[in-house]
């Protein structure tokens, strides 16, 4: 059979006070709490959400209109009287 782990030797384990294989009792790799408080994940959700929408509003926007019209837009100051092509 190939020797495939690294094992040391009885005299080490019992030493060191813990079973073999046992591990520390925990769960490996896993955090308690987040990174970031769940406010401030909600509130950079939704500032995301806000660009992408406003970015996908000014992608589609006529090629007469500017940006200040996409604004009034999105905000829902704008109609068609002040967002229409000015001649």
């Amino acid at each position: 059979m190939a020797d495939t782990h690294k094992t040391n030797p009885p005299e080490e384990v019992k030493r060191s006070g813990q079973n073999p294989g046992g591990g520390g009792g925990g769960v490996l790799h896993q955090r308690r709490q987040l990174p970031f408080s769940l406010p401030t994940v909600a509130l950079a959700g939704i500032a995301i959400s806000g660009a992408l929408w406003y970015f996908t509003l000014y992608v589609k926007k006529k090629p007469e209109a500017n940006a200040v019209d996409v604004a009034k837009v999105a905000s829902g100051g704008g109609g068609v009287e002040s967002t229409h092509p000015r001649n």
